[in-house]
């Protein structure tokens, strides 16, 4: 599994976009909810888990999109299982870390 990684740096630090290659480019939405994956904002390059756990260690905030993207934001123990938002299906979270 291979994932989009997008990084933009911020005044608070680097900011790291980690979205399921497969669900890139496309939309969903539930009620008044929206996830648009086509945004430019999701737009990176293409990375292995093993390159997304390292550059999680040098972020200070984290957008997980997708199944396997939010997994290893909950199995390195940044994600909460209860602040996930769901749509369509779709997990997404985010996290400022330390």
């Amino acid at each position: 599994m291979n994932f989009i990684v997008a990084q933009r740096d911020s005044e608070n630090g680097l900011l790291l976009i980690v979205t399921d290659s497969e669900i890139i480019g496309k939309f969903f939405e539930e009620e008044k909810v929206q996830l648009d994956l086509s945004k430019k904002f999701y737009e990176g390059e293409e990375k292995s888990k093993e390159d997304v756990k390292k550059l999680i260690a040098k972020a200070k905030h984290i957008h997980l999109t997708g199944k396997e993207a939010v997994a290893i934001g909950v199995e390195l123990d940044i994600i909460d299982s209860d602040r996930i938002l769901f749509v369509k299906g779709v997990p997404h979270a985010e996290a400022t870390l330390e």
